[in-house]
């Protein structure tokens, strides 16, 4: 079965609650609440582990963002330097390491590495970079370089000054939203595995209980900049409301697309669907998971989907009048809330715990699941590193378009595609889907991708009119919006 791991934890949390019940509760007068009493202590203790499991990883994210920062936005006049994701930091290097791998197979990786260089490397052996972001060397090596500057910043956070309320504020709202915030950031993953036998609840219709859970928390920042009587914050809240109507349809309706797909709302049963199919859902509905991820960086509101917050324009946005720990707070609620989507990606459309060639390669079924989880999640949590990094900031008349006109219909053809693929191609005798099945899906979207992605037609983007348009051939100037 595709759901068996070496580390039972839920079976050992229920074994130590059934020997604790039975030697205690069992051996009282009311021993017919033992199997009550193990029943509500393997629940607590497997919400217990499943939180510390989510706390404990999420430093990784800060890290990787930080040290990808720092990377990402190595520059050397307006070029990106990719030279700086396999060279060291101010000259500190391994040397040529590949050769030092035996029976010469470092070989073909130096080769790479000096036509890397030779292609996109900066001319100057040491050059001169931006490593603001870059926090890596930066202390003690054996503290994990970098590392436990996250622990820093949070010590900081509780170490502040009072929390001051402005004086005009709807208190009561004011002190509700960030709580409302966090809450439901939390909750989330409740309903999110780690493992086939590592998550703190299965509940039958989980995706539908996550995907309502997920929606609140942007509720609570629109009554954050409403409560904080600050203009400013008001037109955060605003956007992050205009923003969620746009987004969340998109959203739910691509979410249905993985659930009529694999046949049931829960998350752990997408999980075996896609293992028993022999195939991840990425490769029968690649337009499915790039919609997801898209709608997924809007919906926690990251770039380029930042305009709520937007330092540039409104201070901070809707959180602007928050500060020490519930400001802490919320920015690692945006983080779990992160954490959460590239999770629940891995789940959707990559299989999950399960390894890949994991019935080709041998000893691969040793490795534990949850070891593939964080992998595939902190993968996908590159993506919304690259896309801070690459892309500006998108107005907001543009974000709301982007929604209704594309990321919509899109949702509803990826919907269909999913039907199609269920009525019709799946065996469910078989419980396979047939190999050319995914190959053609992939090469016709990978196809597509290449066609789409060629520049446009000058002639076309000339013949535009439409006011505001980024999609221009024309030097940027003042006054060349309007006729």
């Amino acid at each position: 079965m595709a759901t068996e791991d070496v580390l039972d934890i839920r079976g050992w949390v229920h074994a130590a609650t059934d020997f604790v019940a039975e030697n205690t509760v069992g051996m009282s007068r009311h021993w017919e609440y033992t199997d009550s009493v193990s029943m509500f202590l393997t629940e607590f203790l497997m919400a217990v582990l499943a939180f510390s499991g989510i706390m404990g990883t999420l430093p990784v994210l800060l890290w990787m963002e930080r040290k990808l920062l720092g990377r990402f936005m190595d520059r050397r006049g307006a070029r990106t330097s990719l030279r700086s994701l396999w060279i060291g930091e101010n000259g500190v290097t391994a040397g040529e390491w590949w050769n030092q791998l035996p029976f010469g197979t470092g070989v073909p990786v130096g080769m790479l590495n000096r036509a890397l260089n030779d292609v996109a490397g900066n001319d100057h052996e040491l050059e001169v970079v931006s490593r603001v972001n870059n926090r890596s060397w930066h202390g003690v090596w054996w503290l994990l370089p970098g590392f436990f500057q996250n622990v820093a910043d949070g010590m900081k956070f509780l170490t502040k000054g009072k929390h001051m309320v402005p004086e005009k504020a709807d208190r009561y709202v004011f002190e509700v939203a960030p709580f409302l915030i966090i809450a439901t950031t939390v909750m989330c993953f409740t309903f999110i595995p780690l493992g086939p036998h590592y998550y703190s609840n299965n509940a039958e219709m989980s995706i539908l209980f996550l995907m309502a859970v997920f929606s609140v928390a942007p509720l609570g920042v629109f009554f954050a900049g409403w409560s904080s009587n600050n203009k400013y914050t008001l037109l955060g809240g605003i956007r992050s409301a205009a923003q969620l109507t746009a987004y969340e349809i998109p959203l739910l309706i691509t979410v249905l697309g993985v659930v009529v797909i694999s046949g049931s709302f829960n998350l752990i049963e997408v999980i075996e669907f896609q293992a028993d199919s022999g195939v991840w859902n990425v490769f029968l509905m690649p337009l499915g998971a790039v919609l997801f991820i898209v709608v997924m960086v809007a919906e926690v509101e990251r770039i380029p989907f930042d305009m709520p917050e937007a330092e540039a324009e409104l201070v901070e946005g809707w959180w602007t009048e928050y500060g020490g720990m519930r400001w802490g707070l919320m920015f690692a609620a945006e983080y779990l809330r992160t954490y959460a989507a590239c999770l629940l990606f891995a789940h959707f459309f990559l299989g999950g715990w399960e390894a890949p060639f994991e019935d080709t390669i041998p000893y691969i079924s040793y490795v534990p699941h949850i070891v593939w989880v964080l992998l595939k999640s902190w993968f996908m949590f590159i993506f919304f590193v690259w896309f801070r990094a690459a892309l500006h900031r998108v107005r907001t008349d543009q974000i709301l378009e982007f929604g209704w006109r594309w990321l919509l219909p899109l949702s509803l053809v990826n919907l269909a595609i999913a039907a199609a693929l269920r009525l019709w191609v799946y065996d469910g005798i078989n419980e396979e889907w047939p190999i050319l099945i995914p190959v053609l899906i992939t090469s016709i979207s990978l196809a597509l991708f290449i066609l789409l992605s060629i520049d446009e037609d000058p002639e076309a983007l000339e013949a535009q009119t439409r006011p505001f348009s980024v999609q221009t051939v024309d030097v940027a100037g003042p006054g060349q919006h309007r006729e």
